[in-house]
């Protein structure tokens, strides 16, 4: 789990958003079908996606916040694994433990809103990760060598 370093974290969550995308099309496609949403006026129309059931609904709501805060976690990760490499050392083992909370928390996430949508715990779970995704962006800007987050040496 920790030889790939960042890298398998980031992996495994474009896995996870790819599974969303196709859990996106095998619910809105035969939703639309069913409620004979003609998609040329579903572009243009705002109110037309309340023409479908709240199921499809919330899996297309989570896999565009799948396209929002995790870009920020792609790039904290690669710039973690870019500042190991460039210090020819392994990524730090916490980092790594972080990356990977960050991907159970989000696929938690996912589950969450696709299916019960409980927004209490679909909030914290988010709050949880934002917190995790925080760590993470501090460790890199302390390992590049910001100077108000560097370590004295």
């Amino acid at each position: 789990m920790y030889e790939h370093g960042m890298i398998a974290p980031v992996v495994a969550l474009t896995v996870w958003s790819f599974f969303m995308l196709i859990w996106l099309y095998a619910t809105r496609i035969p939703a639309m079908r069913a409620a004979k949403v003609n998609p040329e006026k579903f572009k243009d129309d705002p109110n037309a996606k309340e023409m479908l059931p709240v199921g499809p609904r919330r899996v297309a709501a989570n896999y565009a916040h799948l396209m929002e805060q995790p870009t920020v976690f792609y790039a904290v990760c690669f710039a973690l694994q870019f500042l190991a490499m460039e210090a020819d050392a392994a990524v730090h083992p916490i980092n790594i433990g972080l990356a990977w909370a960050y991907v159970a928390l989000r696929v938690v996430h996912s589950l969450v809103q696709a299916t019960v949508n409980i927004i209490m715990v679909r909030f914290l779970i988010f709050a949880i990760s934002s917190l995790v995704l925080g760590a993470l962006i501090v460790h890199a800007a302390m390992a590049s060598g910001l100077a108000w987050f560097s370590l004295p040496h």
